[in-house]
């Protein structure tokens, strides 16, 4: 039977951009502004022109000051243009009238960094904050008070106008109005029903100075937000908050689909109910046509809870953000992008837990969040992953940001084929996905192919029907402008970057694994290079002759197309060197600074490539020795036995398992250090792989790290404890696993055998190599 009968070409409509709203909300700044923001119905503009913004989380308290510049330089190179940050009252003012902001504590600091780093920043200022912390982030004198917290109670707003006005002080002439970094204020969070407080805390910081244009508050829950600001949401593939016996939850499946639907009724429902005493249930919104569709919560990773502790990968965090791209996102906003480490306080240590009435029992130290840069600097793999959508929202995010989207596949309906389609009516971007988490995949789709129809006339792509595989998510450009005269009308491979070089221009496309490449040029166009051409339909269909890679180029009138492999464009990176736009590729992470590049490894050399515009190669390429790095196996397959672990405890307003703190009964592993390992370097890690319950690093008597066994290796940083370490070790304090307890951990990893074993522990060297000198000349 012929493919095309077998499997019919679906229809798509393609959506039209209805004429936005403007000056219909008091948010953005007026005419006349430089670089004026501006906040319309259906998107943000900078200057005059649509604008994308793509936001990650950085806490600045829960980093170590010496690290910010590391972790906001690897930001910016992943393609943020911006980081959020919560102002925790309970870290600046642990007593009445004493505030702090120094050290990790000097957000002024804080912002100046970011700013030096290409970034701006949305502070999330509270009063109440969440994010994990004790109280949510309210002081413990404040509760103790007993006051009508998070209402327009006069007690609480002269507390928390005090508050305001310290934090305003160190940023109010940091501002874009004033030329600084500061482009928007979220206030409070998580809070649903007292819109009269929000619109009132804004009232207060406009008051005290602070001037932004954007003003946010968190639109999820069915929250109502006041007009004064912009309701911004999240999703998550997974919670921690959910009940242990929960096995995946019902949005997770939502968010790997294209819906037109922002909320997300589930965040936060336990600490409602648990604190507000709000048992409803929460209603979405039903008109969302005056706001953007703005996100600010987008999980980078997911943090565990002793009771329920999700395994959300990599390749999780990315389907689900490019799953809100398709839906019409136009501000990607993740949550969080780097993890830290929980401070301690007079109080003790600083995490929301049983003990402060919330419904989770979350690690003493560790909020890694399994980000994309972890709690101590580690890039890892969603980084990348992530840096591609960047990197073309960069390139091309204006134009997607003026496009609405029609979705299809909309059911939970695993065999269902899941489209989407953003078009300004002329042209646009087709989404397919086969992705959803390991536990609930989703099959292969055969004979995938569409008839995008435009206002003037429609497009059919591919040529003819492909098979797309299990555990995909594209966006397929349809008649993307390559040069002024030559049109891409359709591609099976998506938009990565574009430079000019040598005055050539250059577009980056990226293959999917297992979909073959087409590219149909509308017309004529000579074709050369690693590629053969044919016309069909009065279009140029062209396949490639070599497989993808750094050195697939097509050749076309006034444009080089690469097409890279997948594995190469997560090497792909677009920085500011010498005074221009470079492509680089890295075996390493880096970030532009210091003069070159700075790069971050654990291995003895590194390859580095930069694209230039030579035409037998367009990649000149030199190899980095690395000294000061490697891997050194310190123990392998033990079996420690804990004589006494403590028996299952209960707690908190949700009645859900309480984390272990008595570890006197603790399988104890003893590490000695080699000095010689813990200098002569950047970093040092300690990397544990193990199977557990609980664990807890003990140097010098201080409990430096803490891990809830979830499948995950346990990484800690000790490099603040180098002289205490080399001197007497560190102790390893293991609470064996045991099924019976009923703790959630992820089905892939769940057949562990009760007890304790570690299977290695490693110090992981890692070194910073600064190329401060030959970027230029390799061009």
């Amino acid at each position: 039977m012929d493919a095309d009968v077998a499997h019919p070409t679906r229809t798509l409509r393609a959506g039209r951009p209805a004429d936005v709203r403007r000056e219909h909300l008091p948010l953005g700044e007026p005419a006349g502004t430089p670089d004026r923001i501006e906040v319309t119905s259906g998107r943000l503009e900078r200057g005059g022109r649509p604008w994308f913004p793509v936001t990650g989380e950085v806490h600045f308290s829960r980093v170590p000051r010496e690290r910010w510049s590391e972790v906001l330089g690897h930001a910016r190179a992943g393609g943020l243009t911006s980081v959020a940050t919560y102002v925790f009252w309970n870290a600046h003012e642990p007593a009445p009238g004493d505030f702090r902001w120094d050290g990790d504590l000097d957000l002024r600091a804080f912002v100046v960094t970011a700013a030096g780093n290409g970034l701006d920043v949305v502070l999330r200022l509270g009063p109440w904050a969440h994010g994990e912390s004790r109280h949510g982030g309210f002081p413990d004198w404040l509760v103790a008070r007993d006051l009508a917290t998070r209402t327009n109670d006069p007690a609480y707003l002269e507390l928390a106008r005090r508050f305001y006005a310290e934090t305003t002080a160190q940023v109010a002439d940091l501002t874009h109005a004033s030329g600084g970094p500061v482009v928007a204020v979220q206030i409070d969070n998580e809070l649903y029903d007292q819109p009269e407080h929000l619109a009132r805390l804004r009232e207060t910081a406009e008051e005290l100075g602070l001037r932004v244009p954007v003003w946010t508050a968190t639109g999820w829950g069915g929250a109502q937000v006041p007009d004064t600001l912009l309701p911004v949401y999240g999703a998550y593939a997974d919670g921690f908050w959910e009940e242990a016996g929960t096995d995946w939850p019902a949005y997770g499946r939502l968010h790997f689909r294209y819906t037109e639907d922002r909320d997300d009724l589930s965040v936060g429902a336990d600490v409602r109910a648990a604190l507000d005493g709000v048992t409803s249930a929460a209603v979405a919104r039903t008109d969302d046509t005056a706001f953007p569709f703005a996100t600010c919560e987008l999980g980078g990773g997911m943090h565990v809870a002793y009771h329920r502790r999700p395994l959300v990968t990599p390749e999780d965090v990315a389907a689900l953000a490019l799953a809100k791209i398709g839906s019409g996102s136009v501000w990607q906003g993740y949550y969080v992008y780097a993890g830290g480490t929980q401070r301690t306080g007079v109080e003790g240590t600083q995490q929301e837990s049983h003990a402060t009435g919330y419904p989770n029992d979350v690690p003493t130290r560790s909020y890694d969040f399994a980000a994309p840069i972890g709690e101590h600097g580690q890039v890892r793999r969603h980084h990348h992953l992530l840096r591609r959508q960047h990197l073309w929202l960069a390139e091309d995010g204006p134009a997607l940001a003026t496009m609405p989207t029609v979705v299809g596949g909309g059911s939970d309906d695993p065999a269902e084929l899941r489209w989407a389609v953003r078009s300004d009516g002329r042209r646009g971007y087709v989404f397919v996905t086969t992705y959803q988490p390991a536990r609930r995949p989703l099959a292969a789709q055969p004979g995938v192919r569409f008839t995008v129809e435009f206002d003037d006339g429609a497009v059919t792509l591919p040529s003819r029907p492909v098979d797309l595989p299990a555990g995909v998510s594209v966006a397929w450009p349809v008649r993307y402008p390559l040069t002024d005269g030559l049109v891409l009308r359709s591609a099976t491979a998506q938009v990565l970057t574009r430079t000019t070089v040598a005055e050539q221009e250059f577009v980056v496309l990226v293959a999917t694994d297992g979909v073959p490449v087409e590219l149909v040029l509308e017309g004529r166009p000579a074709v050369s290079g690693t590629a053969r051409a044919q016309l069909r339909d009065g279009a140029t269909v062209v396949a490639l002759t070599r497989e993808p890679g750094p050195s697939c180029v097509v050749e076309l009138p006034g444009v080089r197309v690469v097409v890279l492999d997948e594995a190469t464009a997560n090497r792909l990176y677009a920085l500011d060197l010498d005074g221009a736009r470079r492509l680089v590729l890295s075996d390493a992470p880096l970030y532009a600074g210091e003069g070159g590049l700075v790069l971050h490894t654990d291995r003895d050399a590194i390859t580095l490539s930069v694209l230039t515009g030579r035409a037998e190669d367009p990649w000149s390429t030199r190899t980095v020795a690395v000294a000061g790095s490697g891997t050194v196996t310190l123990l392998r397959d033990l079996h420690p036995i804990a004589p006494a672990p403590p028996a299952p405890r209960r707690g908190g307003p949700a009645d859900r398992l309480s984390a272990p703190t008595d570890f006197s009964g603790a399988a104890r592993v003893h590490v000695d250090v080699p000095p010689e390992l813990l200098t002569g370097t950047d970093r040092v890690l300690l990397r544990v792989d193990w199977t557990g319950d609980v664990g807890r690093a003990v140097v010098d008597g201080v409990v430096v790290s803490d891990h809830f066994w979830h499948g995950r290796v346990w990484e800690l940083d000790l490099t603040p404890w180098r002289d205490a370490v080399s001197r007497d070790g560190l102790d390893l304090k293991l609470l064996p696993w045991r099924v019976a307890t009923g703790v959630f951990v992820d089905p892939s990893v769940r057949d562990v055998p009760d007890g304790v074993h570690v299977r290695s522990v490693e110090v992981v060297r890692i070194a910073r190599v600064v190329v401060a000198t030959g970027v230029s000349s390799m061009v």
